[in-house]
C-alpha cells in the first residue's frame, strides 16, 4: 500500500511540492496505519504495521524514519543529548531534523553539502567552515562512504570536536577488509562495486574504526539487537568516537 501511494504522489507531484508538504501528507495516512502492534519512537505514532520497503527496512509511514533514524533518536535520547550541548548532524534524515529544530535546550547544526536534505548549512566535511573544538556532539550517519577524501573528513571532524565530546558513526559496512578502488569512477561502476551510484567505497567495521583510530579518535563499536515493537534492524553498527 505505501509503496504504491509514494509512487503515485511521485508521478503525480514536484518534488519540492512532496518535500515541503511532507507531513501534510503523511499525516493522511494515520487512519490506514494507526494501531497497536508497534511504534515509531519519533514521532511516537502508535502503529498497526510500519511500512515494509524492498531492501526489507521497516518506514514510519507518518514521519518517514527508517530504522537507523529511530536508532539514532533512541541513542541521542538515551546517551547523548543534554541541555545546553551544540550538535553538528551530517546530512539529516528529515523526520530527524524537524524534530531536532524544536529543541530548543541544545543547539542544533544541520548541514548538508548538495542540497540534497533538509538542512541549515552546507559544511564541506572535509573543510568545516567552524572553530577548533565547537561542537560537544557529531553524528556523521552515511556520509563517509560518499567522502573520496575521508581520512581529511575524519581530521576535520576531530578538529570541530570539543575535549571529551562524542562522534556517532555509521556507514554500510562489509566483512573483511575495506573495498575501494579509486579508478572506479563512473556511476554505473561505483553501483556495481560499491552498491551506490554515489559511494566511493564500502568499509569494514575495523577497517573504518582503524582510520577512524588514525585521525585521533578513541573508538568503541557498539551493535545492537533488533526491536519489533520500535522496527529496529538486528547487528546494526554505529562508531562511538570519543575525543
Amino acid at each position: 500500500m505505501y509503496n504504491f501511494l509514494k509512487s503515485v504522489a511521485k508521478n503525480i507531484l514536484p518534488k519540492n511540492i512532496l518535500v515541503r508538504y511532507e507531513e501534510n501528507f503523511r499525516k493522511l495516512l494515520t487512519p490506514i496505519y494507526r494501531g497497536g502492534n508497534c511504534q515509531c519512537n519519533l514521532c511516537g505514532t502508535k502503529l498497526k504495521n510500519f511500512a515494509e520497503l524492498e531492501n526489507g527496512d521497516k518506514l514510519c509511514p507518518i514521519c518517514g524514519s527508517l530504522p537507523r533514524t529511530r536508532r539514532l533518536f533512541m541513542l541521542l535520547n538515551d546517551e547523548f543529548i543534554s541541555s545546553n550541548v551544540i550538535v553538528l548532524d551530517f546530512s539529516p534524515s528529515r523526520s530527524l531534523y524537524r524534530k531536532m529544530k524544536k529543541r530548543k535546550e541544545i543547539s542544533y547544526y544541520s548541514s548538508d553539502f548538495e542540497n540534497e536534505f533538509l538542512a541549515d548549512y552546507c559544511y564541506d566535511i572535509t573543510n568545516i567552515d567552524a572553530q577548533d573544538q565547537k561542537f560537544d556532539l557529531i553524528t556523521c550517519y552515511h556520509v563517509l562512504e560518499h567522502i573520496t577524501e575521508d581520512q581529511r573528513a575524519m581530521s576535520e571532524l576531530f578538529r570541530v570536536l570539543k575535549d571529551n565530546g562524542t562522534l556517532l558513526v555509521q556507514t554500510p559496512f562489509k566483512k573483511g577488509e575495506i573495498y575501494e578502488d579509486q579508478n572506479i569512477t563512473s556511476e554505473e561502476e561505483r553501483l556495481k562495486h560499491f552498491g551506490q551510484n554515489d559511494h566511493v567505497r564500502i568499509y569494514s567495521v575495523l577497517g573504518l574504526e582503524n582510520r577512524l583510530k588514525k585521525a585521533g579518535f578513541l573508538t568503541d563499536v557498539k551493535t545492537f539487537k533488533s526491536d519489533e515493537y520500535y522496527g529496529l534492524n538486528d547487528n546494526e553498527t554505529v562508531i562511538v568516537c570519543r575525543k
